[in-house]
Formats: C-alpha cells, structure tokens, sequence
C-alpha cells in the first residue's frame, strides 16, 4: 500500500485523521510514519493537544497494523484494546509519528493466533517527534477479530 492510497483510507474511513489534517509520509513493512500540522490540532497553550498526539500515536500503529494483515491477504477488525503514552516535551509545530514493528516472533504468534482463533492481540509502540527530538512514546495492545463485518 503506498502512502497516498493509506492515507485515503485513513481519511475516508477515520474521519478524525482528515480534521486533524493527517498525512502519511511513509509505509513500509517495518515503519509507518504520519505527520500533522499544529493548527487542527492546537489547544490553549498554542500547543499541540494532548488528544491529537495520543490519537497520531494510535493512528500510527494501528496503520502499521491494517497494511501488514492487508499485505498477508488476512481481513479483520483492528480495534485498540489498551495504551499508555507518555509526553516528554510541548510540541508547536508540525509532529510524526512513528509505528514501529513488533518482532517477527511476536508477528508469527499473532498471526498463527489469529487464524487459528479468529481473534489475537499484539503490542506495538510508536514515538511521536518534532523537530529531531522524540517528544512523546505510546505502547498498545491491539485486537484483531475475524473478518465479520470488516
């Protein structure tokens, strides 16, 4: 999946990515990196807001996700089951965030989980940056469920 064709699905399919003026900078099996401006996303300290940093983090991961079971032919329903995130600096300016992908042993018990179940989770984290630094990280537990209503 390239970068415009996600960030299509993004917009058409999680409408909040399109409010916060989210773009896809780069896909690849490995890393998923969006970007988004401060403007949709500002709070009162002229400051990105907390909510639009948690949600590019997940938007981030959950991306990296999707492309990897669409990329395996496997359809399901992708949900969040549990995060925490941790902000380490202001961000007021233009951010990324950065999914990472789990291991490729955590990789194969997930899908060997999922096709033998119908259902499995996984871990995957992603860091959010602005201006060369990491200025925010998240950890998530995700919940593939079979295809049903995909």
């Amino acid at each position: 999946m390239s970068p415009k064709e996600l960030e299509h699905y993004l917009h058409a399919h999680i409408p909040l990515s399109k409010a916060m003026d989210v773009s896809v900078l780069d896909v690849c099996p490995q890393s998923v990196t969006l970007s988004a401006p401060l403007a949709p996303n500002i709070n009162h300290r002229d400051t990105v807001f907390g909510g639009s940093a948690s949600a590019m983090a997940i938007l981030a991961a959950w991306s990296l996700l999707h492309i990897r079971l669409t990329g395996e032919g496997i359809a399901s329903r992708l949900v969040i089951q549990r995060n925490t995130m941790s902000y380490a600096l202001p961000i007021d300016g233009t951010f990324t965030a950065v999914a990472a992908a789990p291991s490729a042993e955590d990789w194969v018990q997930f899908l060997r989980m999922f096709k033998r179940r119908g259902k499995a989770r996984i871990t995957v984290a992603s860091e959010l940056h602005f201006v060369g630094q990491i200025v925010g990280r998240f950890e998530g537990e995700f919940a593939a469920l079979g295809a049903a209503g995909a």
